[in-house]
């Protein structure tokens, strides 16, 4: 290995730990944070040379930590008030809804895998077509319909054992199949 390589490994090794705590501060998300973390250092790593003739690639890799934190962060700020827009100006929102049939239906859309999850969410969450839907997510209508059927069946399946403590999760689902008219406040 050459020299710039080595340097650049050891200085991951010791300061990986450091800039997932420190992202894990600004976002409060330990997953998150060792993903942001590991994208900081994959940025050092593109221009590591120039960062290492800096003379501070600490402060450098907390600059790129911070900087991508504060966009996350914005991104999130973004997507809760077009989420909070889409649900204040719902006419058949629900004002009340059910929170542990809520948290079981989110609980089992984050089981499924994520074409499957997407096409559920997109197609009965926010009421795209087939075609919308295909397009947004860059795959075929069939593959629309299939995911779409595959994933209702497999929430079925996932909170069907929940039904004999709360019928409410288990028919969220059925809502969920039937369209926006019959839908809780998921």
């Amino acid at each position: 290995m050459d020299a710039p390589t080595e340097e650049f490994h050891a200085f991951f090794d010791r300061y990986y730990a450091d800039l997932s705590r420190f992202a894990y501060l600004l976002l409060g998300d330990s997953e998150g944070a060792d993903d942001l973390a590991a994208d900081a250092l994959v940025a050092v790593w593109r221009r590591w040379e120039s960062v290492r003739a800096g003379g501070c690639p600490l402060t450098y890799a907390r600059g790129v930590v911070a900087g991508m934190a504060r966009t996350r962060l914005r991104s999130l700020m973004r997507e809760r008030r077009r989420i909070a827009l889409f649900w204040s100006h719902r006419p058949d929102r629900v004002d009340d809804p059910d929170v542990s049939a809520v948290l079981d239906v989110r609980d089992a859309l984050a089981r499924l895998p994520l074409r499957k999850r997407a096409c559920v969410v997109l197609r009965h969450a926010f009421d795209l077509s087939e075609k919308e839907t295909a397009r947004t997510l860059g795959i075929s209508v069939g593959t629309v319909k299939s995911q779409t059927s595959r994933g209702i069946a497999e929430l079925e399946r996932m909170l069907a054992p929940a039904r004999a403590g709360s019928d409410r999760a288990y028919g969220t689902v059925r809502a969920l199949r039937a369209g926006p008219a019959g839908r809780s406040g998921w």
